[in-house]
């Protein structure tokens, strides 16, 4: 009976250890749904493990415990069950595995005024093709020095709307989930970095509006759509909390409000995981 309790007091006292041993940003940020993140451990290797998802390279930080973690965007289309990450490290070439958990997501109608954004004419299709092929060359992009911090601010404060995720059907006909999270703040409304980076795009896109992004590195990308101003360049380094643009409604919008989008390895996720405020 005294070595069973000796053994109890022992593996209570290692239980908090073992707690701390998962580190902040992997607290912060694991939720390994569709349109989520998994944060993957890798160990403590002197240097740095590169990561590949289905082709695309993976954000890897260490965490608050000196860990390597791989940081995972998952796509919203992603079935549950196990995904493959593969491995590059001075201990050689490996896979890993995580689980994909299950999550549902509601849908939305939205009407309206402007039919075009809804079924475009052949110039507008041809100029969204453009526009989405200048977007999914930004999102694509991945450079090595990584982020200044992955737990963002909010762009802005205010209510926010429209979640991540829904299925959205515009006057009636289905288009693609929405991939960002909408505030409903007043035009006009500063715009600020959530982290340091460089700006990619300042354009004024047919469905987006006007819209910035901000290439936070290795493969963290920022989008922020229905501006009605700009207040900086395409490749200008920028500052978090810097101001950026002005809230608008321009593009396919219904009101002032912002739309903010997070991209990890490719993949459009719930920019809610980022700032604390996600749903499961």
């Amino acid at each position: 009976m005294r070595f069973h309790a000796l053994l109890l007091m022992a593996a209570s006292l290692l239980l908090p250890s073992l707690t701390c041993a998962q580190g902040y940003i992997s607290r912060l940020l694991h939720q390994p749904v569709p349109g989520g993140v998994a944060v993957v451990g890798l160990g403590a290797a002197e240097q740095v493990p590169q990561v590949f998802y289905k082709k695309d390279r993976v954000m890897v930080v260490r965490d608050s415990d000196q860990a390597w973690i791989a940081i995972v965007g998952i796509d919203l289309k992603t079935a549950p069950g196990a995904q493959t990450l593969q491995v590059k490290s001075s201990q050689g070439d490996r896979t890993m595995d995580f689980q994909v958990q299950a999550k549902h997501y509601k849908s939305q109608h939205i009407k309206l005024k402007n039919q075009s954004h809804v079924t475009p004419d052949p110039a507008q299709t041809k100029r969204f093709e453009r526009e989405y092929a200048e977007q999914m060359k930004a999102y694509a992009n991945f450079r090595q020095s990584g982020p200044s911090n992955v737990s963002l601010d909010k762009p802005v404060e205010g209510r926010l709307s429209s979640p991540f995720g829904l299925r959205r059907f515009f006057n009636g006909q289905e288009r693609n989930a929405h991939s960002g999270l909408d505030f409903a703040v007043p035009a006009g409304t500063p715009v600020k970095a959530p982290a340091d980076g460089v700006v990619t795009i300042v354009a004024d896109y047919f469905f987006n509006g006007k819209t910035v992004f901000i290439d936070h590195g290795q493969g963290f990308i920022t989008m922020y759509c229905h501006l009605s101003a700009f207040q900086v360049e395409q490749g200008q380094e920028v500052k978090r909390g810097q101001v950026i643009g002005l809230v608008g409604a321009t593009g396919r919008a219904t009101g002032p409000h912002l739309h903010w989008n997070v991209s990890l390895n490719n993949t459009r996720v719930d920019p809610a995981i980022f700032i604390n405020a996600f749903t499961p």
